[in-house]
Protein backbone atom coordinates (compact mmCIF):
# COMPACT_ATOMS: atom_id res chain seq x y z
CA UNK A 1 0.00 0.00 0.00
CA UNK A 2 1.18 3.36 -0.29
CA UNK A 3 2.23 5.15 2.61
CA UNK A 4 0.64 8.56 2.35
CA UNK A 5 3.00 10.41 4.45
CA UNK A 6 5.09 10.00 1.44
CA UNK A 7 5.03 11.68 -1.97
CA UNK A 8 2.95 9.32 -4.45
CA UNK A 9 4.74 7.44 -6.74
CA UNK A 10 5.34 8.85 -10.43
CA UNK A 11 4.51 6.04 -12.79
CA UNK A 12 4.47 6.22 -16.37
CA UNK A 13 2.20 3.39 -18.65
CA UNK A 14 3.38 3.39 -21.90
CA UNK A 15 0.55 2.14 -24.29
CA UNK A 16 -3.28 2.84 -24.62
CA UNK A 17 -4.51 -0.31 -25.08
CA UNK A 18 -7.08 -2.14 -23.28
CA UNK A 19 -4.28 -3.04 -20.82
CA UNK A 20 -2.52 -0.09 -20.20
CA UNK A 21 -5.31 2.08 -19.91
CA UNK A 22 -6.82 -0.08 -17.04
CA UNK A 23 -3.73 -0.05 -15.60
CA UNK A 24 -3.36 3.23 -15.62
CA UNK A 25 -6.75 4.02 -13.92
CA UNK A 26 -6.21 1.10 -11.20
CA UNK A 27 -2.90 2.53 -10.90
CA UNK A 28 -4.48 5.78 -9.66
CA UNK A 29 -7.12 5.08 -7.95
CA UNK A 30 -4.42 3.61 -5.72
CA UNK A 31 -2.77 7.08 -5.11
CA UNK A 32 -0.17 6.94 -7.67
CA UNK A 33 0.67 9.83 -9.74
CA UNK A 34 0.27 8.52 -13.16
CA UNK A 35 1.10 9.89 -16.92
CA UNK A 36 -0.16 7.40 -20.07
CA UNK A 37 1.28 7.56 -22.84
CA UNK A 38 0.02 6.59 -26.61
CA UNK A 39 2.15 7.24 -29.77
CA UNK A 40 -1.22 7.26 -31.27
CA UNK A 41 -4.73 7.59 -30.50
CA UNK A 42 -6.69 5.22 -27.19
CA UNK A 43 -7.84 1.78 -28.47
CA UNK A 44 -6.07 2.76 -31.52
CA UNK A 45 -4.20 -0.53 -32.24
CA UNK A 46 -4.69 -4.52 -31.16
CA UNK A 47 -7.73 -3.32 -28.60
CA UNK A 48 -9.46 -1.38 -31.21
CA UNK A 49 -9.40 -4.11 -33.66
CA UNK A 50 -10.13 -7.12 -31.18
CA UNK A 51 -13.36 -9.00 -31.25
CA UNK A 52 -15.14 -8.61 -27.77
CA UNK A 53 -15.43 -12.18 -26.98
CA UNK A 54 -15.33 -12.80 -23.19
CA UNK A 55 -15.38 -15.81 -21.61
CA UNK A 56 -13.81 -17.46 -18.18
CA UNK A 57 -13.80 -21.22 -20.14
CA UNK A 58 -10.17 -22.08 -18.80
CA UNK A 59 -8.62 -25.47 -18.26
CA UNK A 60 -5.63 -23.82 -16.23
CA UNK A 61 -5.55 -22.64 -12.78
CA UNK A 62 -4.65 -19.39 -13.22
CA UNK A 63 -5.87 -18.58 -16.69
CA UNK A 64 -9.26 -19.40 -15.01
CA UNK A 65 -8.60 -17.20 -12.24
CA UNK A 66 -7.41 -14.25 -14.42
CA UNK A 67 -10.59 -15.09 -16.29
CA UNK A 68 -13.06 -15.02 -13.51
CA UNK A 69 -11.68 -11.37 -11.91
CA UNK A 70 -12.03 -9.92 -15.96
CA UNK A 71 -15.47 -11.43 -16.43
CA UNK A 72 -16.45 -10.27 -12.67
CA UNK A 73 -15.03 -6.95 -13.38
CA UNK A 74 -16.39 -6.92 -16.71
CA UNK A 75 -19.94 -6.91 -15.38
CA UNK A 76 -19.51 -4.34 -12.71
CA UNK A 77 -18.29 -1.96 -15.20
CA UNK A 78 -21.59 -2.70 -17.02
CA UNK A 79 -23.36 -1.14 -14.22
CA UNK A 80 -20.65 1.51 -12.76
CA UNK A 81 -18.70 2.45 -16.07
CA UNK A 82 -20.08 5.26 -17.92
CA UNK A 83 -20.01 4.50 -22.32
CA UNK A 84 -19.32 0.57 -21.53
CA UNK A 85 -21.78 -2.27 -21.80
CA UNK A 86 -21.44 -6.05 -21.22
CA UNK A 87 -23.84 -8.43 -23.14
CA UNK A 88 -24.18 -11.87 -21.77
CA UNK A 89 -24.29 -14.37 -24.21
CA UNK A 90 -23.31 -18.51 -23.78
CA UNK A 91 -19.98 -19.04 -25.37
CA UNK A 92 -20.16 -22.88 -27.46
CA UNK A 93 -16.86 -24.72 -27.94
CA UNK A 94 -17.77 -27.10 -30.71
CA UNK A 95 -15.42 -29.68 -32.37
CA UNK A 96 -16.56 -31.71 -35.35
CA UNK A 97 -16.64 -35.25 -36.04
CA UNK A 98 -13.34 -36.86 -37.25
CA UNK A 99 -12.03 -33.80 -34.67
CA UNK A 100 -8.89 -35.68 -33.38
CA UNK A 101 -9.14 -32.66 -30.90
CA UNK A 102 -13.02 -34.08 -29.57
CA UNK A 103 -11.35 -36.59 -27.19
CA UNK A 104 -9.71 -34.06 -25.24
CA UNK A 105 -12.70 -31.98 -24.52
CA UNK A 106 -14.45 -34.23 -21.44
CA UNK A 107 -11.49 -34.03 -19.62
CA UNK A 108 -10.84 -30.19 -19.95
CA UNK A 109 -13.90 -29.19 -19.35
CA UNK A 110 -13.43 -31.60 -15.72
CA UNK A 111 -10.59 -28.86 -15.07
CA UNK A 112 -12.56 -26.08 -16.11
CA UNK A 113 -15.16 -27.23 -13.82
CA UNK A 114 -12.69 -28.29 -11.26
CA UNK A 115 -11.77 -24.29 -11.39
CA UNK A 116 -15.25 -23.41 -10.13
CA UNK A 117 -15.84 -22.38 -14.29
CA UNK A 118 -19.85 -23.20 -15.35
CA UNK A 119 -19.32 -25.04 -18.10
CA UNK A 120 -21.04 -27.57 -19.02
CA UNK A 121 -20.40 -30.75 -21.72
CA UNK A 122 -23.47 -31.31 -24.20
CA UNK A 123 -25.13 -33.55 -26.38
CA UNK A 124 -24.41 -31.98 -29.54
CA UNK A 125 -27.83 -32.97 -30.76
CA UNK A 126 -29.61 -30.96 -27.97
CA UNK A 127 -27.87 -27.71 -29.44
CA UNK A 128 -30.11 -26.84 -32.47
CA UNK A 129 -32.97 -27.18 -29.79
CA UNK A 130 -31.68 -24.91 -28.29
CA UNK A 131 -29.90 -22.54 -30.28
CA UNK A 132 -29.91 -21.51 -34.33
CA UNK A 133 -26.89 -23.18 -35.27
CA UNK A 134 -26.45 -26.05 -36.94
CA UNK A 135 -24.87 -29.60 -35.01
CA UNK A 136 -25.35 -32.39 -36.92
CA UNK A 137 -21.77 -32.91 -37.77
CA UNK A 138 -20.49 -32.22 -34.46
CA UNK A 139 -18.73 -34.99 -32.15
CA UNK A 140 -18.10 -32.74 -28.75
CA UNK A 141 -19.71 -29.44 -27.58
CA UNK A 142 -19.72 -27.73 -24.26
CA UNK A 143 -21.32 -24.63 -23.50
CA UNK A 144 -19.44 -22.19 -21.19
CA UNK A 145 -22.36 -20.16 -19.32
CA UNK A 146 -20.42 -16.92 -17.70
CA UNK A 147 -19.59 -15.55 -21.05
CA UNK A 148 -20.08 -12.23 -23.23
CA UNK A 149 -19.60 -9.99 -25.58
CA UNK A 150 -18.63 -5.94 -25.66
CA UNK A 151 -17.31 -3.38 -27.85
CA UNK A 152 -13.77 -2.98 -27.40
CA UNK A 153 -13.30 0.32 -28.13
CA UNK A 154 -15.92 1.46 -26.22
CA UNK A 155 -14.20 -0.23 -23.17
CA UNK A 156 -10.82 1.64 -24.01
CA UNK A 157 -12.49 4.93 -24.16
CA UNK A 158 -15.06 4.95 -20.65
CA UNK A 159 -11.75 3.45 -19.07
CA UNK A 160 -9.59 6.70 -20.07
CA UNK A 161 -12.06 8.78 -18.90
CA UNK A 162 -12.20 6.71 -15.47
CA UNK A 163 -8.70 6.99 -15.47
CA UNK A 164 -8.48 10.87 -16.63
CA UNK A 165 -11.35 11.10 -13.56
CA UNK A 166 -8.80 9.61 -11.21
CA UNK A 167 -6.27 12.24 -12.01
CA UNK A 168 -4.29 10.49 -14.80
CA UNK A 169 -2.26 12.58 -17.20
CA UNK A 170 -3.18 11.33 -21.08
CA UNK A 171 -0.68 12.11 -23.20
CA UNK A 172 -1.68 11.07 -26.73
CA UNK A 173 0.28 11.64 -30.22
CA UNK A 174 3.39 11.28 -28.53
CA UNK A 175 6.04 8.68 -28.96
CA UNK A 176 8.25 7.69 -26.43
CA UNK A 177 11.44 6.10 -25.86
CA UNK A 178 12.85 4.48 -22.25
CA UNK A 179 16.08 6.01 -21.40
CA UNK A 180 18.29 5.93 -17.76
CA UNK A 181 18.49 9.13 -15.46
CA UNK A 182 20.82 7.89 -12.27
CA UNK A 183 19.35 5.20 -10.48
CA UNK A 184 15.76 6.22 -12.11
CA UNK A 185 13.56 5.18 -15.32
CA UNK A 186 12.97 7.83 -17.53
CA UNK A 187 10.53 8.55 -20.47
CA UNK A 188 11.72 10.53 -23.56
CA UNK A 189 8.64 12.07 -24.84
CA UNK A 190 8.72 13.18 -28.63
CA UNK A 191 5.32 14.96 -28.64
CA UNK A 192 3.84 16.16 -31.83
CA UNK A 193 4.14 19.46 -33.39
CA UNK A 194 0.97 21.76 -32.04
CA UNK A 195 -0.42 19.21 -30.43
CA UNK A 196 -2.72 20.28 -26.96
CA UNK A 197 -2.50 16.56 -25.07
CA UNK A 198 0.96 15.97 -24.54
CA UNK A 199 3.28 17.63 -22.32
CA UNK A 200 6.35 18.85 -23.56
CA UNK A 201 9.37 16.52 -25.02
CA UNK A 202 12.10 15.71 -23.39
CA UNK A 203 13.69 13.24 -20.46
CA UNK A 204 10.89 12.82 -17.50
CA UNK A 205 11.83 10.72 -14.37
CA UNK A 206 9.62 7.89 -13.06
CA UNK A 207 9.63 5.71 -10.19
CA UNK A 208 8.11 2.93 -12.46
CA UNK A 209 7.45 2.78 -15.69
CA UNK A 210 4.70 -0.19 -17.00
CA UNK A 211 5.27 -1.30 -20.99
CA UNK A 212 2.00 -2.24 -22.53
CA UNK A 213 2.39 -1.77 -25.94
CA UNK A 214 1.78 -4.82 -27.48
CA UNK A 215 3.24 -5.80 -30.62
CA UNK A 216 5.92 -3.03 -30.58
CA UNK A 217 6.98 -5.09 -27.13
CA UNK A 218 10.16 -5.77 -28.80
CA UNK A 219 11.14 -2.76 -30.14
CA UNK A 220 10.80 -1.15 -27.05
CA UNK A 221 12.74 -2.61 -24.40
CA UNK A 222 15.61 -3.39 -27.33
CA UNK A 223 16.60 0.36 -27.33
CA UNK A 224 17.40 0.03 -23.46
CA UNK A 225 19.12 -3.51 -24.07
CA UNK A 226 16.43 -5.71 -23.22
CA UNK A 227 15.52 -8.68 -25.40
CA UNK A 228 11.80 -9.68 -25.30
CA UNK A 229 10.62 -12.98 -26.66
CA UNK A 230 7.36 -11.45 -28.31
CA UNK A 231 6.44 -11.89 -31.81
CA UNK A 232 3.41 -10.18 -33.33
CA UNK A 233 1.16 -12.02 -35.58
CA UNK A 234 -1.95 -10.99 -37.93
CA UNK A 235 -4.88 -12.62 -36.89
CA UNK A 236 -8.76 -11.35 -38.73
CA UNK A 237 -12.28 -10.78 -38.37
CA UNK A 238 -15.32 -9.60 -40.27
CA UNK A 239 -18.78 -8.15 -40.21
CA UNK A 240 -21.71 -9.48 -41.85
CA UNK A 241 -25.03 -8.19 -41.83
CA UNK A 242 -26.89 -11.03 -41.42
CA UNK A 243 -29.06 -11.54 -38.82
CA UNK A 244 -28.23 -13.61 -36.09
CA UNK A 245 -29.33 -13.75 -32.46
CA UNK A 246 -27.50 -16.86 -30.92
CA UNK A 247 -24.51 -17.90 -28.76
CA UNK A 248 -21.11 -17.03 -29.49
CA UNK A 249 -19.50 -20.39 -30.85
CA UNK A 250 -15.92 -21.61 -31.12
CA UNK A 251 -15.59 -24.17 -34.12
CA UNK A 252 -12.77 -25.41 -33.27
CA UNK A 253 -12.37 -27.64 -35.60
CA UNK A 254 -12.41 -24.62 -38.51
CA UNK A 255 -10.44 -22.03 -36.47
CA UNK A 256 -13.24 -19.92 -36.49
CA UNK A 257 -15.33 -17.82 -33.82
CA UNK A 258 -18.53 -15.90 -34.38
CA UNK A 259 -20.78 -13.35 -32.09
CA UNK A 260 -23.40 -11.57 -32.17
CA UNK A 261 -23.04 -8.10 -33.75
CA UNK A 262 -25.24 -5.20 -33.33
CA UNK A 263 -25.42 -4.57 -37.38
CA UNK A 264 -25.31 -8.42 -37.68
CA UNK A 265 -22.98 -11.19 -37.27
CA UNK A 266 -19.31 -10.86 -36.38
CA UNK A 267 -16.49 -14.03 -37.25
CA UNK A 268 -12.86 -13.81 -37.06
CA UNK A 269 -10.10 -16.00 -36.26
CA UNK A 270 -8.00 -16.04 -39.76
CA UNK A 271 -4.50 -16.42 -37.77
CA UNK A 272 -1.52 -15.98 -40.31
CA UNK A 273 1.19 -17.61 -38.02
CA UNK A 274 4.26 -15.71 -39.22
CA UNK A 275 5.95 -12.55 -37.63
CA UNK A 276 4.19 -9.29 -38.68
CA UNK A 277 5.89 -5.50 -38.84
CA UNK A 278 3.46 -4.13 -36.28
CA UNK A 279 4.82 -1.05 -38.26
CA UNK A 280 3.87 -2.24 -41.83
CA UNK A 281 1.62 -5.00 -41.41
CA UNK A 282 -1.67 -5.23 -43.72
CA UNK A 283 -4.73 -4.05 -41.91
CA UNK A 284 -7.15 -5.38 -44.45
CA UNK A 285 -8.57 -8.72 -44.28
CA UNK A 286 -7.25 -11.39 -46.95
CA UNK A 287 -9.66 -12.70 -49.70
CA UNK A 288 -9.00 -16.67 -48.12
CA UNK A 289 -9.96 -15.88 -44.80
CA UNK A 290 -13.54 -14.15 -46.14
CA UNK A 291 -14.36 -16.63 -48.07
CA UNK A 292 -12.99 -19.79 -45.63
CA UNK A 293 -14.91 -17.89 -42.97
CA UNK A 294 -18.17 -17.55 -45.71
CA UNK A 295 -17.84 -21.19 -45.79
CA UNK A 296 -17.95 -22.18 -42.30
CA UNK A 297 -20.78 -19.62 -41.49
CA UNK A 298 -22.81 -21.26 -43.74
CA UNK A 299 -22.17 -24.84 -42.16
CA UNK A 300 -22.61 -24.06 -38.55
CA UNK A 301 -25.66 -21.95 -39.48
CA UNK A 302 -29.39 -23.32 -38.76
CA UNK A 303 -30.48 -20.84 -41.43
CA UNK A 304 -27.39 -20.10 -43.79
CA UNK A 305 -27.41 -16.69 -45.32
CA UNK A 306 -27.10 -17.45 -48.62
CA UNK A 307 -25.80 -20.42 -51.00
CA UNK A 308 -21.78 -19.26 -51.91
CA UNK A 309 -20.39 -16.08 -50.75
CA UNK A 310 -20.91 -13.77 -48.16
CA UNK A 311 -22.18 -9.99 -47.81
CA UNK A 312 -19.51 -8.34 -45.92
CA UNK A 313 -20.02 -4.94 -44.23
CA UNK A 314 -16.34 -4.75 -42.96
CA UNK A 315 -13.05 -7.17 -42.75
CA UNK A 316 -10.05 -6.41 -40.75
CA UNK A 317 -6.76 -7.28 -39.64
CA UNK A 318 -5.32 -7.02 -36.44
CA UNK A 319 -2.13 -8.17 -34.33
CA UNK A 320 -2.01 -11.06 -31.89
CA UNK A 321 1.27 -11.51 -29.67
CA UNK A 322 3.00 -14.67 -29.12
CA UNK A 323 5.62 -15.59 -26.39
CA UNK A 324 7.71 -18.97 -26.38
CA UNK A 325 5.06 -21.09 -24.13
CA UNK A 326 2.05 -18.90 -24.83
CA UNK A 327 2.30 -17.30 -21.21
CA UNK A 328 2.09 -13.34 -21.36
CA UNK A 329 5.00 -11.76 -19.63
CA UNK A 330 3.56 -10.12 -16.70
CA UNK A 331 6.13 -8.30 -14.30
CA UNK A 332 9.60 -6.66 -13.80
CA UNK A 333 11.65 -6.79 -16.50
CA UNK A 334 15.24 -8.04 -15.39
CA UNK A 335 18.44 -5.13 -15.17
CA UNK A 336 16.02 -2.63 -15.53
CA UNK A 337 15.01 -1.58 -11.99
CA UNK A 338 11.62 0.27 -12.17
CA UNK A 339 10.06 -0.78 -15.36
CA UNK A 340 7.92 -3.61 -16.15
CA UNK A 341 6.05 -5.16 -18.45
CA UNK A 342 2.69 -6.30 -19.75
CA UNK A 343 2.46 -8.50 -23.31
CA UNK A 344 2.01 -11.44 -25.35
CA UNK A 345 -1.31 -12.21 -25.10
CA UNK A 346 -2.03 -14.80 -27.86
CA UNK A 347 -5.21 -13.58 -28.78
CA UNK A 348 -6.59 -13.15 -25.81
CA UNK A 349 -5.09 -9.78 -24.53
CA UNK A 350 -8.58 -8.11 -24.08
CA UNK A 351 -10.47 -10.56 -22.13
CA UNK A 352 -8.00 -10.36 -19.79
CA UNK A 353 -7.36 -6.69 -20.12
CA UNK A 354 -9.73 -5.55 -16.32
CA UNK A 355 -7.77 -8.20 -14.51
CA UNK A 356 -4.13 -8.31 -15.77
CA UNK A 357 -4.56 -3.83 -15.20
CA UNK A 358 -5.62 -4.50 -11.89
CA UNK A 359 -2.88 -7.04 -11.31
CA UNK A 360 0.02 -4.52 -12.75
CA UNK A 361 -1.00 -1.66 -10.68
CA UNK A 362 -1.18 -3.61 -7.50
CA UNK A 363 2.22 -5.49 -8.35
CA UNK A 364 3.84 -2.54 -9.48
CA UNK A 365 3.25 -0.40 -5.74
CA UNK A 366 3.88 -3.38 -4.24
CA UNK A 367 7.14 -3.96 -5.96
CA UNK A 368 8.03 -0.29 -5.25
CA UNK A 369 7.04 -0.80 -1.32
CA UNK A 370 10.57 -0.93 1.17
CA UNK A 371 9.04 -4.25 2.14
CA UNK A 372 8.38 -6.11 -0.51
CA UNK A 373 10.75 -8.53 -2.43
CA UNK A 374 10.38 -7.55 -6.28
CA UNK A 375 9.08 -10.87 -7.26
CA UNK A 376 6.31 -11.23 -4.18
CA UNK A 377 3.58 -9.61 -6.32
CA UNK A 378 3.80 -11.75 -9.14
CA UNK A 379 2.15 -14.76 -10.98
CA UNK A 380 5.14 -16.81 -11.51
CA UNK A 381 3.74 -18.62 -14.36
CA UNK A 382 3.97 -14.91 -15.76
CA UNK A 383 7.51 -13.62 -14.84
CA UNK A 384 9.42 -12.03 -17.50
CA UNK A 385 12.79 -13.57 -15.99
CA UNK A 386 11.57 -17.17 -16.81
CA UNK A 387 13.13 -16.34 -20.54
CA UNK A 388 16.34 -14.97 -21.85
CA UNK A 389 14.65 -13.29 -24.41
CA UNK A 390 16.32 -13.98 -27.47
CA UNK A 391 14.41 -17.46 -27.68
CA UNK A 392 13.39 -18.89 -31.18
CA UNK A 393 9.43 -20.36 -31.17
CA UNK A 394 6.86 -21.32 -33.77
CA UNK A 395 3.52 -19.02 -33.43
CA UNK A 396 0.97 -21.01 -32.28
CA UNK A 397 -2.86 -20.10 -32.23
CA UNK A 398 -4.26 -19.01 -28.95
CA UNK A 399 -8.00 -20.01 -29.83
CA UNK A 400 -7.18 -23.55 -29.44
CA UNK A 401 -9.31 -26.50 -27.71
CA UNK A 402 -6.45 -26.51 -25.64
CA UNK A 403 -4.21 -23.75 -25.45
CA UNK A 404 -0.87 -25.71 -24.39
CA UNK A 405 -0.57 -29.22 -22.94
CA UNK A 406 -1.94 -29.23 -19.67
CA UNK A 407 -1.77 -32.25 -16.97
Amino acid sequence: MIDHDEPAPAVAVVGGGAVGVTAAADLAARGADVTLYDRGDLGAESSGRAAGVLYDAYADDVDAAIAARSMERFRAFDRTLPGFSFTPCPYIIAVREGDADADAVPAMVDRMRAHGRAVTLVDPASLADRFPIASDDLAVAAVAANAGFCDPASYVAATADRARREGVEVATGTSVALSREGDRPAVRAQPPSGSGDAPSGGDRRFDAIVVAVGAHTASVLAAVGIDAPVIPYRAQALVTPVSYDGPMVYDATAGVYLRPHPTGLLAGDGTEPVAADPDAYDRTADDWFVDSTSVTLRERLADPPVEDGLPVDRAWAGLCTATPDGDPLVGPVADLDGVFVAAGWQGHGFMRAPAIGEHVAEGVLASLSADCRPDDPWIDAFHPGRFDGDETFEIRDGMTVERRDEG
